[in-house]
């Protein structure tokens, strides 16, 4: 039987509460502090960040003086992400929630932004509509969502062809693709605009490390390993790390430099 939405909710829960994610959103923490540069939210708006994690994007917003609330399904992201903001003095609001159904009235915040997190709720119609709804009319809406030829795009798509999602779930990275965000936000938002930004990953290891650092810190590839029996573990253990090898640019199979790249998402509420 196909698992019910109740059961991939938990699911999912478990997954990014598994291992460590907030090891890795250290990597992605000066692309999330460039994102909100560009995303122009003033000096005192309420923003949200939704599937905040551990802060990536909700920390430099409260830096800058807006009064941010962050929101997430992972009770231990949000307890990493009280701790680093009490550690700088900011005062920000972080709530266990999903995606799909925010615990917020309509027309709540001037902003709303995520990077790499609401792009994994199972039903992407749901998420746009909430994005809509708490959002005040001419808010701003901003998203990072890895694209389908990035590297980690190609990665989630290594792992959904060895560890299978259930029946029905889309892949998250269609929300990388232009067509569809404009399809998926065209009846709440307007204004929207779309830019491929190049990004690297830099790592002082070799492909085994890299994936031996995902399998230990990062949810997703923990768990898809777990789904596997010892010959499907040893299958995709050899596809992970030829994908790393291949993709790695500096000439040092010892020193990985691999080109990435995530779309920026922006938009107003109609």
């Amino acid at each position: 039987m196909a698992p019910t939405m109740d059961e991939i909710k938990a699911s999912m829960r478990t997954t990014w509460m598994a291992g460590d994610f907030g090891v890795i959103a250290k990597s992605n923490a000066r692309q999330a502090e460039e994102f909100v540069a560009r995303s122009g939210i003033p000096s005192g708006a309420h923003a949200l960040d939704v599937a905040c994690g551990t802060g990536n994007l909700a920390i430099p917003l409260a830096r800058q003086g807006c009064v941010v609330t962050g929101v997430d399904i992972a009770t231990n992201l949000l307890a990493q992400g009280r701790e680093r903001a009490a550690a700088e003095g900011l005062a920000i609001r972080f709530d266990e929630g999903d995606a799909e159904q925010l615990p917020y009235a309509d027309a709540s915040f001037d902003a709303v932004v995520t990077m790499f997190g609401a792009m994994f709720a199972p039903r992407p119609e749901l998420v746009a509509a909430e994005f809509a709804r708490v959002l005040k009319p001419g808010g701003l809406l901003a998203m990072g969502n890895w694209n389908p030829e990035s590297f980690i795009g190609r990665m989630f798509t290594l792992g959904a062809q060895h560890a299978p999602p259930p029946p029905g779930i889309v892949p998250p990275n269609l929300w990388g693709v232009e067509s569809v965000v404009r399809e998926r936000l065209a009846g709440g938002f307007e204004g929207i605009e779309t830019k491929l930004i190049a990004i690297m990953l830099d790592l002082p290891m070799n492909a085994a490390g890299a994936v031996s650092l995902f399998r230990r810190f990062f949810g997703p590839t923990q768990v898809a390993f777990s789904r596997l029996d010892a010959a499907g573990q040893e299958a995709f253990q050899v596809a992970l790390e030829g994908l790393w090898s291949s993709a790695n640019t500096s000439g040092d199979p010892d020193h990985l430099v691999i080109p990435n790249s995530y779309l920026q998402v922006t938009g107003k509420r109609r």
